[in-house]
């Protein structure tokens, strides 16, 4: 089958997601040096709920998507027809911190996203893209390669909440062997510190949802609901010495009971100084830290976990299920029938 002149599109007007509309638009050929991908499917996030978001209208949504590359641009080396792929999620972020440019790189957000049946993406990102790049002449990728062992609907997780986990592990001070560490309802944090040889401490509000971090290696479970006071039962469990890294996504409500359970120098990793604590803000990752990513999945043979996956015209369904919470795990839309 060839690649169609004209394809389906989600369009955000702007207020929430009962607002999105679908259209058909006709899709252009990929640019000397852009990729043409047929999207199979696209993960969604909390980045996704954000009401500020979605705030800029006509943009196509979401950041997390997974796919076959169909079309290349004549200019494009290193990328063939047939690989399964992920852009990135700020696609002008290859290495090092995050800058105002690659900010604006943002899939979903600050440009068009993913919920769509194509999308042309540069293959090379270049000074003339993002101007924090170092010199004129950089020619760096964009698109990183899926894990063979992992499916569309797996491979869709991994650009956010998986590199977001991964980057938060293996930033400043790296976790290790042996290292305690807390995770605030995160799978993907659950799933990579055992593989890096921690101990891990799981909080989640739901006994069922414990139950299923547990099967991912997570050695200690506390209920927050039936625990308030979780910081204290996280000192017991490390005898008194709180743990090397916590992954924070709670909140102000949570960033007290962090301080109290974080070990002196430890690292609390903030999703989105007192006792010499270090508070790291973590905004995703760069196609550098996928990669070295994907290669402790592939070591570890890690498969991300998948709680719902939706049909391409359930898209609003399918984000209402997120806003719920009542998932464990990524909720997936499956693009493609094929």
């Amino acid at each position: 089958m060839g690649i169609p002149a004209t394809i389906r599109e989600y369009r955000s007007r702007g207020v929430s997601h009962h607002d999105f509309i679908i259209q058909n638009v006709p899709l252009s050929k990929p640019r000397a040096s852009e990729v043409t991908i047929k999207i199979h499917t696209v993960s969604l996030q909390y980045r996704d709920l954000q009401r500020h978001l979605l705030r800029k209208k006509n943009v196509v949504p979401y950041s997390d998507g997974a796919g076959e590359i169909v079309a290349v641009g004549e200019d494009v080396k290193g990328w063939k027809i047939g690989d399964h792929v992920c852009p990135n999620f700020a696609i002008g972020h290859i290495h090092g911190d995050v800058t105002e440019d690659i900010k604006n790189t943002g899939l979903g957000g600050q440009i068009d996203g993913v919920l769509r049946e194509y999308i042309n993406v540069p293959a090379h990102v270049g000074s003339w893209y993002c101007s924090s790049l170092v010199t004129p002449f950089d020619v760096v990728w964009s698109l990183v390669r899926i894990p063979d062992y992992l499916t569309y609907e797996e491979g869709s997780t991994l650009p956010c909440a998986a590199l977001t986990a991964y980057n938060a592990f293996h930033g400043s001070v790296p976790i290790k062997g042996g290292d305690y560490v807390l995770v605030l309802g995160t799978c993907f944090g659950a799933q990579i510190a055992p593989a890096d040889g921690a101990t891990v401490i799981a909080t989640s509000s739901s006994d069922a949802k414990l139950e299923i971090v547990k099967k991912l290696g997570v050695q200690h479970l506390i209920n927050y609901n039936t625990n308030p006071n979780w910081e204290d039962e996280v000192l017991k469990i490390t005898e008194g010495r709180g743990v090397n890294h916590i992954i924070e996504v709670g909140g102000p409500n949570t960033i007290p009971k962090c301080i109290k359970a974080i070990r002196h120098a430890g690292q609390v990793h903030i999703i989105g100084c007192v006792r010499a604590i270090t508070f790291r803000g973590i905004l995703i990752g760069s196609v550098k830290q996928f990669e070295d990513m994907n290669r402790l999945f592939i070591a570890r043979q890690i498969h991300p976990v998948v709680d719902k996956v939706f049909s391409f015209e359930e898209a609003i369904e399918a984000y209402s299920y997120l806003e719920s919470q009542k998932h464990v795990g990524k909720v997936v839309i499956k693009v493609t029938k094929n």
